[in-house]
């Protein structure tokens, strides 16, 4: 998995992998700033007609205290679910440069399977984290044993939607759960350093392309194993 990532590094300037990485982010800013605006509108109106019209002090720490959950969840959450919907070309730039047997063998997977692949993960992020959170909250008072849960909850997510997005490519969607079950602990660990990534400021930034280019290679070398 090292290996996979500073090839996956290095291929960042591609021109095919760049562009994917410009309008991925740009379209995950501005999700994320139009959650941003719409929190802090409507925690003003829920507080304005909720507390006798005061909507002051309290609604604005409410909405910093949301935006600042916001970022660990709903920030990677739109994130890859944006990649996902554009992750078909950066597989095929990682495969045409490093693979380019697999590469000519592989179908190109159709917009509206991406888009409800990316979808998917994006809501599937939001809605185990969600359910979890009460998990979250009571591991709390251990300290770090919240952080823990959270990485592994989040490392498996990851490892699975980074890892369907190059199978995809490969293999009918039927077959898709048994490959799963097959590689299990090689997408978990591709998961954990993912999530790693995502996880450091503005590195965060190029964490969903730097995943998907991972993948690719961890799937590739996989098959070859």
């Amino acid at each position: 998995m090292i290996q996979a990532f500073f090839l996956s590094l290095g291929q960042l300037l591609d021109g095919r992998v760049a562009m994917v990485f410009l309008k991925s982010l740009l379209i995950t800013l501005v999700l994320f700033a139009g959650l941003g605006i719409g929190l802090y509108y409507g925690i003003h109106w829920a507080a304005a007609r909720w507390l006798n019209g005061y909507s002051g002090p309290f609604a604005d720490i409410a909405v910093i205290v949301l935006l600042l959950a916001a970022h660990w969840l709903l920030f990677r959450a739109i994130a890859i679910g944006v990649i996902g919907i554009f992750a078909d070309e950066v597989v095929a730039a990682v495969e045409a440069k490093y693979y380019p047997g697999a590469h000519a063998d592989a179908r190109d997977v159709p917009f509206a399977r991406s888009l409800a692949m990316g979808l998917g993960s994006g809501i599937r992020i939001i809605l185990i984290n969600l359910a979890l959170s009460p998990i979250y909250i009571a591991l709390l008072i251990t300290g770090v044993g919240t952080a823990v849960a959270f990485f592994i909850v989040n490392s498996w997510l990851l490892g699975r939607d980074l890892g369907d997005m190059v199978a995809a490519r490969h293999m009918k969607y039927r077959d898709l759960p048994r490959w799963r079950s097959r590689t299990s602990l090689r997408r978990f660990i591709l998961g954990m350093f993912g999530t790693g990534i995502l996880l450091i400021p503005v590195v965060a930034l190029v964490g969903p392309v730097l995943g998907a280019a991972m993948a690719t290679h961890a799937f590739h070398r996989g098959r070859r194993a």
